[in-house]
C-alpha cells in the first residue's frame, strides 16, 4: 500500500462513515462484521429491516438475532470462508422470504477487511435486493416477467419452454440473461425457488415429507430429497429435525 494512502486512512481513522454512502443507493444494503461475524456497522435500511432505531442497537449482534438458524448459518459460514480464504464472494444469489412472506432474491457481495498489517480482521459487503431494483433494470424486462411467473406459479408445472415463451426469446437466450444477472441459468433459479419455499413448509407445517414434494412441484420424495440435498446439504428430514420448531 502506498504511503501516501496509508497517511489518508490513518487521517480519517474512525470518524468517517463510509455506510452513509449505501444509505443513498436504493435497494443496497451494507454491513461490516468482525472476525467473530459479529455486526460492527450497517447502512439505515438494514436497521430499518431489523427493526432498530440506532446502530448502536446492532453493533454486537450477529446473524442469528435476526435471521431462522438455517438461514443465519449460512451466512456465517460465507464470511468464514471470505476470512480464511481471503478471496472476495461476489454475485451469491440467496434465495428467501422478506417479512412480508414474499420470496425475493437478494444478490450478497462480501470482501474481507483488513488492518495496517494487511491481517484479515472482519468482512464487509453489499446485498441488493433484486425486487428493490427491478425499476432500474431495464436490461432485465424480460427476466422481469419471467421472476414473476416463477414467483407466482412455481407450486405448478414450470418449463424452460414456457419460460422462454413467456420472455420471447429462445431458451438458450433466457438462459444466458438468467447467467448473466443471477449467476445461474433458469432451470437452477427454479429450482432454487423451490426449495427455498419447501424449507418454510418443512419448519412451518407438520405436513409429511412427500407432500410436501409433490406440493412444490417435485414428481415425487426422491426426486425432491435429491435436489433439496443438492441445495442445502442435508436431507428433507434432516433438515426439519434440526431446525424445526
Amino acid at each position: 500500500m502506498e504511503e501516501q494512502q496509508i497517511e489518508f486512512f490513518r487521517k480519517i481513522g474512525e470518524v468517517q462513515r463510509f455506510q452513509e454512502l449505501f444509505e443513498h443507493i436504493p435497494g443496497v444494503y451494507f454491513f461490516v462484521k468482525d472476525a467473530k461475524s459479529r455486526l460492527m456497522g450497517a447502512s439505515r435500511p438494514i436497521l430499518d429491516r431489523f427493526g432498530l432505531d440506532s446502530e448502536d442497537q446492532l453493533i454486537g449482534t450477529t446473524d442469528f438475532d435476526y435471521f431462522p438458524a438455517h438461514i443465519a448459518a449460512k451466512f456465517v459460514q460465507d464470511d468464514e470462508l471470505v476470512m480464511r480464504s481471503g478471496t472476495p464472494l461476489v454475485g451469491r444469489v440467496e434465495i428467501w422470504y422478506t417479512e412480508q412472506r414474499l420470496l425475493d432474491w437478494f444478490i450478497t457481495n462480501k470482501l474481507p477487511v483488513r488492518d495496517e498489517k494487511n491481517r484479515t480482521v472482519g468482512v464487509m459487503g453489499t446485498v441488493r435486493s433484486y425486487e428493490g431494483n427491478r425499476r432500474s433494470l431495464q436490461t432485465y424486462t424480460q427476466i422481469d416477467k419471467v421472476v414473476e411467473y416463477i414467483r407466482e406459479q412455481h407450486t405448478g408445472r414450470v418449463t424452460v419452454s414456457q419460460l422462454a415463451e413467456i420472455a420471447g426469446i429462445s431458451p438458450r437466450q433466457l438462459h444466458r440473461k438468467f447467467s448473466d444477472f443471477f449467476g445461474m441459468n433458469v432451470q437452477e433459479f427454479l429450482s432454487r425457488t423451490r426449495i427455498q419455499a419447501a424449507s418454510a413448509a418443512l419448519l412451518n407445517s407438520d405436513e409429511p415429507i412427500v407432500e410436501i414434494a409433490l406440493r412444490f412441484g417435485f414428481c415425487d420424495q426422491s426426486a425432491f430429497t435429491q435436489q433439496f440435498k443438492k441445495y442445502v446439504g442435508v436431507t428433507p428430514l434432516k433438515f426439519r429435525r434440526e431446525h424445526g420448531t
